[in-house]
């Protein structure tokens, strides 16, 4: 199954990888020739999707490894830190883009008027939102269908790139539409185009720290497993339940109460049962210690 996983992984990533590629040379062509700042910086942006690509594709690798005698979780973990660098690589980048854009706005004003922007610079940008859109919603949809945070954190990075094209779209179309006066919308555009990009990035790198500190799965889904649990025949008060993410695995720990009168083997069958269920629920690969204490008072009758 992980296997398969990672094949699925591997070939959307290096698809993404050779479209970054060519897209990457014909924006950055296109900027060149038609003089637009925002769609050089568009390029700038997409040599980032090269070193997350690889990223993608060697966390992965390494996630996929069976457990081991120093990694009795398994090597999830990393794929949960690789999620982490690529929202830090979408954050320099967004950070560099502005910087880029308040730059060339300040040159304009105080130094020298900015080139006009010429038509391939708008077609460049315009084959981009498209490309990058069929990549966003064909990656997403696979990291979602394999349950992988750095294949859909690698997804909204393609957003990114399809949110930088269409704010460079609306610059240079103003600078060539409107007249010379508008030139400065270019370097305007990427700008604000770079606070979708900060935004993304903040998303990516909150969620995937907080699972590198073990913040617990969110409350619905605990009460969820309380619940199956608590349906479990011969099942008492599940309690003091603790829960993380191991990269694309969860991993439960949980307290239960069995009738005194049982043996051992007996409170054994009831927790290999609600060991089974849980994987069901949550997967083969679910990391799951349960814990049986004698019932002291019944208090109410289980099933």
């Amino acid at each position: 199954m992980k296997q398969q996983r990672q094949i699925e992984a591997n070939r959307i990533t290096w698809i993404g990888f050779f479209s970054n590629l060519a897209l990457t040379a014909f924006k950055l062509v296109a900027g060149v020739l038609g003089h637009s700042g925002a769609m050089i910086a568009d390029a700038i942006h997409s040599v980032s999707d090269f070193a997350t690509d690889l990223v993608v594709v060697g966390s992965l690798k390494v996630a996929s490894r069976p457990r081991d005698g120093n990694h009795k979780y398994g090597h999830g973990k990393v794929e949960t830190l690789a999620t982490a660098l690529v929202g830090m690589v979408l954050a320099v980048v967004g950070l560099g883009i502005l910087f880029n854009g308040g730059k060339n706005v300040y040159v304009h004003f105080r130094i020298q008027p900015l080139e006009s922007p010429g038509m391939i610079a708008l077609l460049a940008a315009i084959v981009s939102i498209l490309i990058k859109e069929v990549l966003y919603r064909y990656t997403i949809l696979v990291g979602k269908r394999i349950n992988s945070q750095v294949v859909i954190a690698n997804a909204w990075h393609h957003r990114s790139d399809a949110y930088s094209s269409v704010g460079t779209v609306l610059g240079i179309s103003g600078a060539i539409f409107l007249g010379p006066r508008w030139v400065i919308l270019d370097p305007i555009a990427a700008m604000v185009v770079s606070f979708f990009i900060l935004r993304v990035a903040f998303n990516i790198s909150r969620e995937s720290l907080a699972e590198l500190i073990e913040t617990s799965l969110p409350g619905q889904q605990e009460q969820e497993i309380l619940e199956l649990a608590a349906g479990i025949r011969g099942v008492f008060n599940p309690h003091d339940l603790k829960t993380r993410k191991i990269g694309s695995d969860i991993a439960i720990d949980l307290h239960i109460n069995v009738k005194r009168e049982l043996n051992v083997e007996e409170a054994h069958d009831i927790t290999d049962e609600l060991e089974e269920c849980l994987r069901q629920k949550y997967g083969p690969d679910t990391h799951i210690s349960v814990h049986a204490e004698p019932l002291i008072d019944l208090g109410e009758n289980n099933q």
